[in-house]
């Protein structure tokens, strides 16, 4: 297996559990991999290539707004070259996606988001991730692509962690509490990946941990989990602008998932393994 991204924070907690299960993989970083040069895709994805699982990506939510260009390399149309050289090759792209293809409006009976739902994102890097997911489609190549949400891991830049580091330094800590998604451990779906792939799964799927929470219920159970003197407060988007807007409800249906794989843990459960572990900052 190949994994561009790897020095990321999905890749890494890939190609750990790939090296742990001695799986034979084969990590690939910018220097090796460039979604911004089509020859340098080619030179890392070479024939005999079986399954690619790409990590990579341009994931400053905000920075998309004013970093259009390389929020669309990383997302689209570097992912659309990658998916054309894995059908070249015959090999299988596996593809991380986003809760913010949708716009936060809802499902007409207000349940979870199923992975035919029809796509309509609100903010740029949205709409970069779902041009990527239409490129791979287009390309004709196998594929599995795996739309997750509030990804957060022991190590790396994520909201985890910024609470952690937050809570220990402020008396006060005001989170918005009407958005309203899946926190997921990015540990969590490098075994979820791993699983799916073994169990032939192709098409478009949601991977996330169990249940769901606003940032507020979440930040909450950080601080409480960790024993932190701060009090959360919750506030609303308005009051806690970004460049970015976000959906209002992102939670993904991960049914047709555990049908496949069985159940997925709870995000409190893998929230709490997490914080046994997690790296100084």
């Amino acid at each position: 297996m190949l994994v561009p991204g790897a020095r990321g924070m999905l890749g890494r907690a890939v190609v750990s559990l790939l090296r742990g299960r001695a799986v034979e993989c084969t990590p690939l970083d910018r220097s090796t991999l460039d979604l911004a040069d089509e020859a340098s895709i080619e030179r890392a994805i070479a024939p005999g290539a079986r399954i690619v699982i790409n990590c990579a990506a341009y994931t400053d939510v905000d920075g998309a707004e004013t970093n259009t260009d390389a929020a669309r390399i990383g997302n689209a149309t570097g992912v659309g070259a990658l998916a054309q050289r894995c059908r070249d090759v015959g090999a299988m792209l596996v593809h991380f996606s986003t809760d913010y293809v949708f716009d936060g409006a809802g499902t007409p009976d207000g349940s979870p988001y199923p992975a035919d739902h029809p796509k309509n994102p609100i903010n740029a890097y949205g709409r970069t991730k779902s041009e990527g997911e239409d490129l791979i489609l287009a390309s004709g190549a196998a594929h599995l692509i795996l739309r997750t949400s509030w990804l957060y891991a022991p190590w790396g830049r994520n909201f985890v962690r910024t609470i952690a580091r937050a809570g220990a330094e402020k008396p006060v800590l005001r989170v918005v509490n009407d958005q309203r998604g899946r926190p997921t451990s990015a540990e969590h779906l490098a075994r979820t990946t791993l699983a799916m792939i073994e169990a032939g799964a192709r098409g478009v799927h949601h991977a996330t941990d169990a249940g769901e929470c606003t940032w507020y219920e979440f930040a909450s159970e950080i601080v409480r989990a960790l024993g932190l003197p701060a009090r959360v407060e919750p506030c609303t988007s308005a009051e806690f602008p970004r460049p970015a807007a976000r959906p209002a409800y992102s939670v993904l249906d991960i049914s047709t998932t555990e049908a496949l794989i069985g159940p997925l843990t709870p995000w409190q459960d893998a929230l709490a393994d997490t914080l046994n572990r997690l790296e100084p900052q």
